[in-house]
C-alpha cells in the first residue's frame, strides 16, 4: 500500500456533506437508476460520505462522476477508480453525472485527454479516505484498533470474526473524523480496475433513453434556430422577417450579438423552416478569405525564419551549407470540421435572479463564467448541468454556442435550447486550422548533421511541438513556427497540432531513411540511441518508453516479413502523455491500394477500463484513417465550400479495416488515451503506400492524391 495525506479536513469535510446532501443534487435525479418505489426507500437513507460517494443503508453506492462524459467513457472509468479504492463490489455501485460544482471537484473539463490522468490520485485518495472512515466507524463499534480490521467488497471484518456492511455502518460513518492519511492499495491488488466493465450508461444508449442534449427539454421551453453570417468577415446590414412569422409555430424572431439572428419556435422543425425564410442583407468591410491565398501565404512564410525560434540548438545554418547533401519536404493540411454526431446545441433559462444552463459542453467551468460576464450576473446565480455528449473532438472546449443560449434566452425572457442545424454545424463552426510544414535535414558522410523544421498555419501561435522527438537527438536543431491571422474561426481538433505535425514529421523521417538506405525503424532506434547516449538539451519523452512501444509494434507487426502482396508502413508519436507506435499494412487491388490492416502498441500506464480503453484506440485510428483519407474543406471567399456530408466525406464502416492493439503492461500512473493513436496513423498509413506504389503523400486528403481504399 502507498500511504498518502488526504485533501480533506474536518471543516470541508462538513462542507462537502452539507452541500453534497442539500437540493443541489435533487436537480438531476440522482435516484434515476432505481425503481421508483425503491427511490423512494433509498431517498430517505442515504448518507454523504463526501462529494463523491453516498452509501444507502442497504450497502448501495452511488458515486458521482464529476467530468463531461464526451464518448471516452469517464463517467464509467472514473467512478472505477473511486470504487476500487473504497473497496466495494461493483454490482453495487450505481453512477451518477455531478453537476459543476467548483467546490466539490476540479477540473471538470474533458479535454487534452487528461481526466483520468489528473484525476487520478484524487479519485484513488477520496475512494480510500471513505473507506477508512468506514473502518474506523466500524472499529469503535467493537471497541478495537482499526489496523485490525479488514474491508473486502463493502463488508468490514475485524480480528474476532465481526462483520459488518457499509450500509450498516455509514450512518455512523459521516460523524466520524477526516484521516489525516490514508493508505493506497498495491496496483496488484486491484479487483476493478484492469477488469472490462461495460459503459454505465449502456442500457440507456441502446433503447434510446433522453441523455444527450437534444435530448433535453423543459415545459414552456421554445427552440431557437438561428442564422449567421454566410461568410467569415462578413457582417448583418439588415434582414426581412415577414415570411418567417408567417410559417406555423414560429413565436419570435431576435436579433442578437451583432450578426445573428434566432428563429424561436415551438419546435425544431418550425425554426428551422423559420431560419430559410429570413431574407438577410450582409456586407464585408474588406476582401474575403480563400484557401488558395492561403497556401500562398502560408508558402511563403516557409522561407523564412523567426528572430526569437522555438528552438535552436548548435548552428543549423552552417551545417546546412556544409552538407552533402540536404533533403527537403513540405507537407500539407487541409481545414476540417469536427462534424460531431450530435451537432451544437445547448438550453438556457435565463430569469432575473437565476440562471439555468444544461447540455453538452467540454468547458463547463469556463463557459459559466464567460455566460457571468456577458450576463452581468454572479457565477453564484448560475447552476450548470452536463448531459452526456454526442461527440465532442475539440469542438465543444469553446463555449460559444451556450453563450449564444444564454443571451437568446435573455432577451426572449423565455427558456430556450438553441439548436444548429448539420449546415450550421458545418459553416458556422470552428475548424482545425489549415497549416504546412517544412523540413529539412542536413546529411554529411551519410549521416545527418542537422534538423531543421518550420511551421505555418491559420490563428495559432504555435504549430509545433518543438521539445518533442527529435529534439534531443542532434547536435544542430531548430524549429520556427509562423501564424497567419485569419478571420476564420478555429478551435483545438483532436490531437491538436499534432494531429498533422505527427504525418508529416514522421512521412519525412521515413523518406530520409529509405533515401539513405536504411531500415525506417530502426532508422528511428538509432536516433533514439543516439539521444540516450549524447542528449541535446531537454527535451519531453521518455526514450525507453518511446522505443519500448516502436519494438513491440514491430515485433507484433512481423515488421520486414509480413508475406508476398503485403506491405507496410511505420509511425511512431508521442502525445498526451502517451507512446504510440503503428504499423499499417496496404495490399494492392486493381492496381490501388487498399489498408487492410493497423498494429497498434501503446505505452499509456495501467489501464483501468480494457474494453473501453480498446475502443479508444480503435476510434481514434478509425477517425485518423477516415481524415487522412477524405478530410477537406476548402474555402472560397469566406464560405465553406462543404455544408453537409454529401460534399464532405467521411469514412464509412466498411472501410475500416482491423485493428490489432497491444498494450504495454504497466502498473505506472495512466496517461492520455483518448487522442494518441490518431496523430501517428496517417503516416504509416502514407508510407505502407509508398511501400507499395513508390508514390510519396505531401498533403491531406490523400485520396485526392490517389485512389486509396480502406479496410
Amino acid at each position: 500500500m502507498t500511504l498518502i495525506k488526504t485533501t480533506y479536513n474536518r471543516r470541508s469535510f462538513f462542507k462537502v456533506s452539507a452541500v453534497a446532501g442539500g437540493g443541489l443534487m435533487i436537480g438531476f435525479n440522482w435516484l434515476a437508476s432505481y425503481s421508483e418505489a425503491e427511490a423512494k426507500t433509498a431517498a430517505a437513507e442515504w448518507f454523504n460520505i463526501n462529494g463523491f460517494i453516498q452509501i444507502d443503508s442497504s450497502g448501495l453506492v452511488t458515486i458521482m462522476s464529476p467530468n463531461p462524459e464526451v464518448g471516452q467513457n469517464v463517467k464509467t472509468s472514473m467512478p472505477m477508480v473511486v470504487a476500487e479504492e473504497l473497496d466495494v463490489a461493483w454490482a453495487n455501485v450505481r453512477v451518477k453525472q455531478a453537476p459543476l460544482n467548483t467546490t466539490l471537484y476540479t477540473r471538470q473539463v474533458a479535454g487534452g485527454s487528461q481526466s483520468l490522468r489528473l484525476g487520478w490520485k484524487s479519485l484513488r485518495t477520496t475512494g480510500a479516505t471513505a473507506r477508512q472512515m468506514l473502518i474506523n466507524a466500524a472499529a469503535k463499534k467493537w471497541n478495537v484498533d482499526p489496523s485490525t480490521c479488514t474491508v473486502s467488497d463493502g463488508i468490514i471484518s475485524n480480528a474476532k470474526g465481526d462483520k459488518i456492511s457499509y450500509g450498516e455502518i455509514a450512518s455512523e460513518a459521516v460523524q466520524m473524523e477526516v484521516p489525516k492519511e490514508v493508505k493506497l492499495k498495491d496496483p496488484k491488488d486491484f479487483k476493478i480496475i484492469g477488469k472490462s466493465l461495460s459503459n454505465v450508461e449502456l442500457d440507456n444508449i441502446i433503447t434510446g433513453k433522453p441523455l444527450f442534449g437534444l435530448d433535453y427539454q423543459e415545459e414552456g421551453m421554445l427552440f431557437a434556430v438561428a442564422l449567421r453570417p454566410p461568410a467569415f468577415g462578413q457582417k448583418l446590414e439588415s434582414f426581412d422577417d415577414t415570411a418567417t412569422r408567417k410559417i406555423k409555430g414560429v413565436v419570435d424572431v431576435i436579433r442578437y450579438g451583432e450578426n445573428k439572428i434566432a428563429v424561436l419556435a415551438n419546435s425544431t422543425w418550425a425554426a428551422m423552416k423559420g431560419q430559410k425564410a429570413l431574407k438577410a442583407q450582409w456586407k464585408a468591410d474588406t476582401k474575403l478569405e480563400s484557401t488558395e491565398e492561403h497556401n500562398k501565404t502560408m508558402l511563403d512564410l516557409l522561407d523564412k525564419l523567426e528572430e526569437k525560434p522555438k528552438r535552436n540548438d548548435g548552428d543549423v545554418k552552417s551545417a546546412l551549407e556544409s552538407a552533402n547533401k540536404v533533403i527537403e519536404k513540405v507537407y500539407e493540411g487541409p481545414f476540417l470540421p469536427h462534424n460531431c454526431l450530435e451537432p451544437m446545441n445547448y438550453f438556457a433559462h435565463v430569469k432575473s435572479d437565476k440562471v439555468y444552463l444544461n447540455g453538452p459542453c467540454q468547458t463547463p467551468e469556463r463557459t459559466r463564467k464567460q455566460v457571468s460576464e456577458l450576463l452581468k450576473i454572479d457565477e453564484k446565480l448560475i447552476d450548470m448541468d452536463m448531459t452526456r455528449m454526442g461527440g465532442g473532438f475539440g469542438r465543444r472546449l469553446i463555449g460559444d454556442f451556450v453563450l449564444e443560449a444564454a443571451e437568446i434566452s435573455s432577451l426572449a425572457k423565455k427558456p430556450i435550447k438553441l439548436v444548429y442545424t448539420r449546415e450550421d454545424d458545418m459553416t458556422v463552426g470552428m475548424y482545425r486550422p489549415t497549416c504546412k510544414y517544412k523540413f529539412k535535414v542536413a546529411v554529411k558522410d551519410n549521416q545527418i548533421s542537422a534538423y531543421q523544421l518550420t511551421a505555418a498555419g491559420i490563428n495559432n501561435g504555435n504549430f509545433t511541438r518543438e521539445n518533442n522527438f527529435p529534439a534531443g537527438v542532434f547536435a544542430n536543431y531548430r524549429v520556427d513556427s509562423h501564424n497567419v491571422e485569419s478571420k476564420i474561426t478555429v478551435a483545438p481538433w483532436r490531437a491538436p497540432i499534432t494531429n498533422f505535425l505527427a504525418f508529416a514529421e514522421q512521412a519525412f523521417i521515413d523518406e530520409v531513411a529509405i533515401e539513405l538506405g536504411k531500415d525506417p525503424i530502426q532508422f528511428r532506434l538509432d536516433w533514439f540511441d543516439q539521444a540516450k547516449k549524447s542528449p541535446v538539451g531537454t527535451f519531453d519523452y521518455d526514450i525507453d518508453k518511446y522505443v519500448g512501444v516502436i519494438k513491440l509494434a514491430a515485433e507484433k507487426s512481423n515488421w520486414g516479413k509480413a508475406g508476398a502482396g503485403i506491405f507496410q508502413g511505420f509511425s511512431a508519436y508521442y502525445s498526451h502523455n502517451t507512446y504510440v507506435a503503428e504499423v499499417a499494412e496496404v495490399v494492392m487491388n486493381n492496381n490501388e491500394p487498399v489498408i487492410r490492416k493497423i498494429v497498434c502498441a501503446i505505452d499509456c500506464g495501467i489501464v483501468v477500463n480494457p474494453i473501453s480503453a480498446l475502443n479508444q484506440v480503435e476510434g481514434g485510428i478509425i477517425d485518423g484513417i477516415g481524415h487522412a483519407l477524405y478530410g477537406d474543406l476548402t474555402i472560397v471567399d469566406g464560405k465553406p465550400q462543404s455544408s453537409n456530408f454529401n460534399k464532405f466525406r467521411l469514412i464509412r464502416m466498411p472501410e475500416a479495416p482491423q485493428v490489432e492493439t497491444h498494450f504495454v503492461q504497466s502498473y505506472n500512473d495512466p496517461t492520455g488515451l483518448g487522442e494518441p493513436t490518431l496523430p501517428p496513423v496517417g503516416a504509416a498509413i502514407a508510407n505502407a503506400i509508398y511501400a507499395a506504389t513508390g508514390k510519396r503523400i505531401y498533403r491531406f486528403p490523400i485520396a485526392k492524391e490517389l485512389p486509396v481504399l480502406g479496410g
